[in-house]
């Protein structure tokens, strides 16, 4: 029996598709490559308490990532997510603190997560305001309203409920860890099996078509940001539950960290491209790295470089991917 020679025709195809695999699958597996050093090299890294803290740790950065993963994909971002943590935190330590009723204080901290949220998309959809402008101003003055309601100081909360909130263990697992994979796993389906997520990455890859198809583009924007701004308050009740207060200049710098899991992960800065599995590697690694950091008693003034150095090489990354597609 003859064999034919093989096509050259269809030996680009193949490459084509190992480069496509490779691009999709190269984060997952530097992670495993990652963890597994780590894991031999590293005492008590792979210990189940460090592994336990290791995902208690990321539990308010995933949140976060989840919906900021919505607002990269829309082709918007949020600066504001810090500020809001505090903001959200001492809102609900004071509330607490006054009324004792842990519906109230959680209640008063969504609310005014969410209300933030939308006020950033009613600015950027609707007055079009540039987005970076737009969060940046939001973030000073809700940091600001933190300090002001706080009167500058850390609000001290005592009721065991709300601190159980943040310290219960469901099936060995700390609450906030669940309630992290709770927003993976409902906004893995809103991104992926609903009208919502299609809409969502069909304005981030081009509003205008996504408007002349019918897509209401401005409330789209706001719901995303509601959204963002009420998950975003829920984080910041869990961590004032965890550490016992209201803080005022808790979480700075957590947008950046935040907007670096999700590049890491494989959302566009462009926009138009997002995947939930794909942010969850990225938070790990971000959570990952500072576990290490931290096991190995590394300075914090280096941590703050190190967050840097991945910072810049998540949105080279971007850019590098954003090249090989056009190509």
């Amino acid at each position: 029996m003859n064999v034919s020679p093989l096509n050259p025709a269809a030996k680009p195809a193949v490459s084509q598709a190992q480069r496509q695999w490779l691009v999709e699958y190269s984060m997952p597996l530097a992670y495993v490559v990652l963890f597994a050093v780590l894991a031999v090299t590293v005492e008590n890294f792979f210990s189940l308490t460090n592994v336990v803290g290791l995902m208690l740790s990321v539990a308010q950065i995933g949140m976060v990532a989840c919906t900021m993963m919505l607002c990269l994909a829309s082709r918007d971002f949020d600066l504001s997510v810090g500020s809001t943590i505090a903001f959200a935190g001492v809102l609900g330590a004071i509330v607490l603190e006054q009324s004792g009723s842990v519906l109230l204080a959680m209640g008063a901290g969504l609310v005014a997560g969410a209300l933030i949220g939308a006020l950033n998309g009613v600015l950027i959809a609707y007055l079009r305001v540039n987005a970076l402008i737009a969060t940046l101003a939001t973030m000073l003055m809700v940091r600001g309203l933190a300090f002001i309601v706080s009167k500058g100081q850390a609000v001290g909360i005592s009721n065991d409920a709300f601190i159980n909130f943040g310290d219960t263990r469901i099936f060995g697992l700390p609450l906030p860890v669940l309630v992290c994979a709770c927003c993976f796993l409902v906004f893995g389906v809103l991104l992926n099996q609903t009208v919502f997520g299609r809409n969502t990455l069909a304005i981030g890859g081009n509003p205008e078509a996504a408007r002349l198809a019918g897509v209401r583009v401005e409330r789209l924007r706001v719901w995303i940001f509601l959204l963002q701004g009420l998950v975003t308050a829920m984080a910041g009740l869990i961590l004032a539950s965890r550490i016992t207060s209201g803080q005022p200049n808790a979480a700075q710098g957590f947008e950046l960290d935040v907007i670096s899991a999700c590049v890491l992960g494989g959302v566009s800065l462009q926009g138009g491209k997002a995947r939930m599995f794909g942010v969850l590697i990225g938070v790990l690694i971000m959570g990952t790295v500072e576990n290490v950091m931290n096991l190995l008693d590394v300075d914090a003034f280096y941590q703050y470089l190190m967050r840097g150095v991945i910072l810049l090489a998540a949105v080279l990354l971007d850019q590098l991917k954003t090249r090989g597609e056009r190509r």
